[in-house]
């Protein structure tokens, strides 16, 4: 398993094993529980579920003869460090708009007077 954020990324690139985190979020399914839960097939289910396991965000569970899919939210932080870095460019982005709302509503202020 690879512990950089590519593979974490690649797994949540799509909005549907981003959904499928959701579901395991809450809970252990089998994979035809999630199955259910989509208007996909089993074998595309599967092709998500092992990508998502790729990037280590899902692990599996065998269960008498039924394997449960669990999340393994870890390799998140990766991601989320990785996302960090860049923080002070939103915080700067974020104050340059407070600024720019702050002066368009004195000037609204000014016309309404």
């Amino acid at each position: 398993m690879n512990t950089g954020p590519q593979p974490v990324f690649r797994a949540l690139s799509d909005p549907t094993r981003r959904e499928i985190l959701l579901h395991l979020s809450k809970e252990s399914l089998a994979i035809s529980e999630i199955s259910d839960r989509f208007g996909i097939t089993r074998t595309a289910i599967n092709k998500h579920l092992a990508i998502l396991e790729e990037g280590g965000l899902v692990r599996s569970e065998t269960i008498g003869r039924e394997r449960r899919k669990s999340l393994s939210p870890a390799p998140l932080k990766s991601a989320f460090e990785w996302l960090g870095f860049f923080e002070h460019f939103w915080d700067a982005k974020l104050a340059d708009l407070q600024r720019e709302i702050a002066k368009d509503m004195k000037e609204q202020e000014g016309k309404s007077k």
